[in-house]
């Protein structure tokens, strides 16, 4: 399924251990009426499919020993709903066979055989002999996550987790539990905690005291006295936590964010129905943000919107249904909005930036970041950040991909697939003001020229500064005006752009429905990729406009006689039809409120 693919390169990226649970079996025997031989193969071509995305998302040194495999027991099979597995040793531990099973099914007595095979058993097992103890997966895995310096103490002890080094934890879930409250799920990497302690939280900068530490044992929680380096353990106690935090005693460099495949590209306004509501909405907002992290919140002071933004209609609509029923909020939410991408089509101009009181000037140059530059940020290979000091591992990285050496090494923000490089030479008081070139910069991508949408794929370059001797006349408040209208204007000078989230979709239903199902794709700006015929059944791939999307599910479901469904592949961004970029720039500045004149002219640079 298309999850699977998408969570196992998750885990990949991450150096994360997989074995194979082949689910669903009991439907293979019932419905497909599947001989031994045909399951047989059935299972060596999911098998054959499992390990060949191993193949695509490893190292060379880990290739061939994370494949999975029949003999060696990673890989078993079941049904989860029937409460039974079996894996290659367990077979042969108990003399049972898929015989066995296609005989329990046809004589209707599948319940003996979850008492033969009972499914905990069968994956707790494999999960035993397969999965690493946290001192064997720390090491291959710490580098990988972590861009702190391996030599350092804490490199060290992150490397063997070390019970005695210095205290890191990471932050991967948020419980909310009645009792206890808000409960910070995680694994510890390094040290030890106990109830009382103070501990630094990095993104929050702030000290707080534990007031509780647990062991997850499975679902349950076990409070403890003290916890160890290699447990997947619980925290009450870290005010105003999130996903993604890193919790140690010193301030010390951050594990890498926890990334998800597909970024949120829909947008909903949500108020609470009485305004008498409206604290507990903020509040349950925030909380919803923190269960569920592919969810993004904002919540916009000088409008006073609340905006969720999500994976799509229905992941909305799933969370409106929980504001309402688990929360006990009473919503109302706008139409869905879909979020576009603006980015560039060559280089521009030299372009000038003055600061209010003109005595500061900055000189910029724009052109879009090079594909393979694309790639290595999209695949996670660099990670986004600002960048203080030289670094030599981005650098080569870079390199790799096609930049100059002299200019991987000006490279000075790598925000959202956009990038900062500093080209100045020689200036004196370039390093006071690069923070406040850089936040300048991160706002125009997070709301560009030509609709106030955020940007990708484009490198700004600050080729030149004229600066002012005094630092009271070189401030914030001198700095982000001419920083922010140089960008923009040098962007609205390189053929600016509106790409559209396009989203690929497996669709799968009964064969009979290929030419609804084909119509309801085209009438919707979409293409057919692929298309394959198994017996009775169709699977078909399709790519669609975001923007075309609402409502798909129903229409599905009414084009098939309710026996659709669809599921997210992938998602990339890719460029609007030229007719459609002027009415979806009015729409979105018209819907903001913004003048529509100036980016609309520039428009006529589009080309293709």
């Amino acid at each position: 399924m298309p999850q699977t693919e998408t969570v196992l390169k998750q885990a990949l990226r991450e150096r994360v251990k997989p074995v194979l649970f082949i689910n669903k079996v009991d439907r293979l025997i019932r419905e497909l009426k599947l001989t031994p031989e045909k399951m047989q193969e059935r299972f060596i071509r999911i098998i054959n499919d499992v390990n060949r995305l191993i193949k695509s998302y490893l190292d060379k040194d880990m290739k061939t020993i994370w494949q999975v495999s029949v003999n060696d027991g990673s890989v078993a099979f079941g049904s989860a709903v029937h409460n039974w597995a079996l894996s290659f040793d367990y077979m042969k531990k108990h003399n049972l066979t898929f015989k066995d099973v296609i005989d329990a099914y046809n004589s209707d007595n599948h319940k003996e055989l979850a008492k033969k095979a009972p499914l905990h058993r069968v994956v707790l097992n494999m999960v035993v002999k397969h999965h690493p103890n946290p001192k064997d997966a720390q090491a291959y895995r710490i580098p990988r996550i972590w861009h702190g310096d391996l030599d350092s103490e804490t490199g060290k002890s992150l490397i063997e987790c070390n019970p005695n080094g210095p205290l890191a934890f990471i932050v991967t879930k948020i419980i909310i539990d009645p009792h206890a409250g808000e409960v910070a799920a995680g694994r510890m990497f390094s040290g030890r905690m106990k109830s009382g302690d103070t501990v630094y939280m990095n993104q929050a900068k702030k000290q707080v005291r534990v007031q509780q530490v647990s062991i997850y044992n499975g679902p349950k929680r076990e409070v403890v006295e003290e916890v160890l380096a290699g447990n997947i353990i619980g925290v009450v106690g870290l005010k105003g936590v999130f996903v993604g935090e890193t919790v140690s005693t010193e301030a010390m460099d951050t594990f890498e964010a926890i990334k998800h495949m597909f970024e949120p590209v829909v947008t909903k306004a949500i108020e609470a129905k009485k305004p008498s509501d409206l604290p507990k909405l903020v509040e349950v907002l925030h909380q919803v943000e923190k269960e569920d992290p592919t969810i993004k919140i904002e919540i916009n002071e000088e409008t006073g919107e609340h905006l969720m933004h999500g994976m799509g209609e229905l992941h909305l609509e799933v969370i409106e249904n929980r504001i309402r029923t688990e929360k006990g909020v009473d919503v109302v939410t706008s139409k869905p909005i879909v979020v576009f991408r603006e980015t560039i089509q060559a280089k521009s101009p030299e372009i000038e930036g003055k600061s209010p009181n003109k005595h500061n000037k900055f000189y910029f140059i724009v052109e879009p970041v090079e594909d393979a530059i694309m790639a290595i940020i999209k695949a996670g290979e660099i990670s986004e950040g600002r960048i203080k000091k030289k670094d030599l591992v981005l650098r080569d990285k870079l390199v790799a991909a096609g930049m100059s050496n002299d200019d991987a090494l000006k490279v000075r923000d790598i925000y959202k697939g956009n990038l900062l490089i500093d080209m100045t030479r020689g200036e004196v008081h370039i390093g006071e003001v690069i923070d406040m070139v850089a936040d300048g910069f991160e706002q125009v991508i997070d709301a560009g020229p030509l609709a106030k949408e955020p940007c990708f794929k484009v490198k700004v370059m600050l080729v030149d500064t004229k600066l002012h001797e005094d630092a009271i006349h070189r401030g914030p408040a001198q700095v982000y005006p001419a920083v922010r209208d140089a960008i923009r204007a040098a962007m609205l000078n390189a053929r600016p752009v509106m790409f559209e989230p396009v989203q690929t979709l497996q669709i799968d239903a009964p064969a009979e429905y290929t030419g609804e199902i084909s119509k309801l794709v085209q009438n919707r700006r979409g293409q057919l990729i692929d298309m394959q015929q198994e017996g009775e059944h169709l699977v078909v791939r399709s790519k669609m406009p975001v923007a075309e999307m609402f409502g798909l599910t129903s229409d599905l479901r009414s084009a098939t006689g309710g026996r659709g469904n669809e599921f997210l592949v992938d998602q990339n961004f890719e460029k609007m039809p030229n007719e459609l970029q002027e009415k979806y720039i009015r729409q979105i500045k018209e819907r903001k409120g913004y003048k529509v004149d100036e980016a609309i002219d520039k428009l006529s640079n589009v080309g293709d």
